[in-house]
């Protein structure tokens, strides 16, 4: 079994009180991490601290440099890494390899960071007065990351964050958190510095000592969104910059004339992928108009044909969810939604693999006639059930993902261009698709959702550079004045 280590000032730390790392698919503990004291914490963010009046005086050319070969050593080691993230998350390897991949286009993004780092200069702002901004790094920042994209979540953010010159603790989930250790490695070998890049393991006090810290700076989060509030009410309070993400319930609209065969094989792939445990997985699909019975059909045959496995088998499609709890719940919120009156189109949510008895699986799970009060529907379940809901009209379609908590993704399918365009002006989304399912951007725009889903007012990616830098505004004048004037003139 593999023991995972703290990382601090560039060399992998011991601790106490570890926990075991499961592998969701056998039950079975594959590795311990250990849970960061008070002491642990404050030595992470000291040795950032340390390291950040170096860092922040570096070049920016040379901050860059070593972003690059961080780059191609995740590249080089995207197999390795890869089988980490599915040993302990339970995703398959081609996801997990993709997860890497999208990993490192944020740090592609990140190395154009001296294109981003530039002020403004403004001459002649007043008589012989010319005035200028300039950016600066801040310190030392936090990242506290989800089980779901161990590898990602926290490169989009620390990504810009090095590249702005700051330096970073992050605090990955106690679920998964073997590949963060592998990936600061790799960048030391890249040639960061020490202390640049620390990694401590945790559960809530650990955060919170972050978030406490007067060392610290500022801090990002993604998880759910009650969570995500807590977060964020207690940085602020402690006068950090926080960006905090949270839940969703992703909304897909099928307008009548959309494409049966292609939205079905998007939805299926959308909604089952990773078990159902993206932050952009779509969990509702919305059909309008008098095509749900054929849509049903369709996406029943394709439930019923996916492949549940363990991730690291040839040909599985689905893996596990991340724990036995969570497996009970969701298992339980299905039952509950029967129940109620929702009717089961495919039902795999207590299905046990061959071999696997003791994984914790969820199969694909296909629900309609769901009333909207339903847990089922208002909650994020992080699982493979779709719920198909019914309505008349786009306004309809509209009006239910205006009506709930979440707002991070909505997607619609239709070939109707003008309907496309309504959509995308009205619906209450960070991110939008149309005719793409998961909506995600590329890292040169931002990931950002709305009303429950986010609190703060800045995305990852390319939104970040402002999250990670302050301004300065320089007014100078070199021209000799002599006099005295008591009065508040204009320029």
């Amino acid at each position: 079994m593999r023991t995972i280590t703290h990382w601090i000032n560039g060399t992998a730390v011991d601790g106490t009180g570890a926990v075991e790392v499961e592998n969701p698919a056998t039950d079975s503990a594959v590795a311990t991490a250990p849970m960061a004291d008070a002491a642990t914490i404050d030595t992470a963010v000291s040795s950032g601290l340390k390291a950040f009046e170096g860092w922040s005086q570096t070049p920016q050319s040379r901050r860059v440099h070593v972003l690059f070969k961080a780059r191609d050593l995740l590249l080089e080691h995207r197999d390795e890494l890869a089988a980490l993230i599915s040993e302990e998350h339970g995703k398959t390897l081609d996801d997990a390899a993709g997860e890497v991949t999208r990993a490192v286009d944020s740090i592609e993004l990140a190395c154009g960071g001296p294109a981003q780092l530039r002020g403004a200069t403004s001459l002649q702002t007043g008589p012989s007065i010319d005035t200028k901004s300039v950016l600066h790094p801040l310190g030392v920042c936090v990242g506290i990351t989800p089980f779901n994209f161990p590898a990602m979540m926290g490169l989009m953010m620390m990504s810009v964050a090095l590249a702005a010159g700051n330096t970073f603790v992050w605090k990955p989930s106690e679920q998964d958190p073997g590949v963060c250790v592998r990936i600061a490695e790799l960048f030391s070998q890249a040639g960061l510095p020490d202390g640049v890049l620390n990694v401590v393991h945790g559960g809530v006090e650990a955060s919170q000592r972050l978030i406490d810290s007067p060392d610290t700076e500022a801090v990002s989060f993604v998880g759910s969104s009650d969570v995500a509030q807590v977060i964020y009410e207690r940085a602020a309070a402690a006068g950090k910059r926080v960006q905090a993400f949270g839940g969703a319930k992703n909304h897909l609209v099928v307008m009548p004339d959309a494409d049966l065969e292609v939205t079905a094989d998007q939805l299926t792939a959308a909604a089952f992928g990773a078990a159902g445990q993206r932050c952009m997985a779509i969990s509702v699909a919305v059909v309008v108009g008098p095509t749900a019975e054929p849509l049903l059909e369709r996406l029943a045959e394709r439930a019923r044909n996916v492949v549940v496995g363990a991730g690291s088998e040839t040909g599985v499609e689905v893996g596990p969810v991340v724990s036995r709890r969570s497996q009970q719940r969701v298992q339980q919120v299905v039952r509950d939604a029967v129940a109620a009156g929702a009717r089961a189109v495919v039902d795999r949510s207590a299905e046990t693999v061959p071999g696997y008895e003791s994984g914790y699986f969820v199969g694909p799970t296909l629900l309609t006639d769901v009333d909207v009060t339903s847990p089922v529907y208002t909650q994020e379940l992080f699982a493979p059930v779709l719920v198909v809901l019914r309505v008349d009209t786009l306004d309809e379609a509209l009006e239910l993902i205006r009506s709930h908590r979440y707002g991070n993704g909505a997607s619609i399918f239709t070939q109707n261009g003008a309907a496309a365009n309504e959509f995308e002006r009205r619906v209450t989304a960070g991110m939008v698709g149309v005719n793409v399912a998961i909506p995600v951007p590329v890292a040169a725009y931002a990931v950002q959702g709305w009303k429950a889903s986010a609190f703060g007012d800045t995305g990852l990616n390319n939104a970040s550079w402002s999250f990670y830098t302050r301004p300065k505004y320089v007014t100078s004048r070199w021209e000799s004045v002599r006099g005295q004037d008591f009065g508040f003139n204009p320029n």
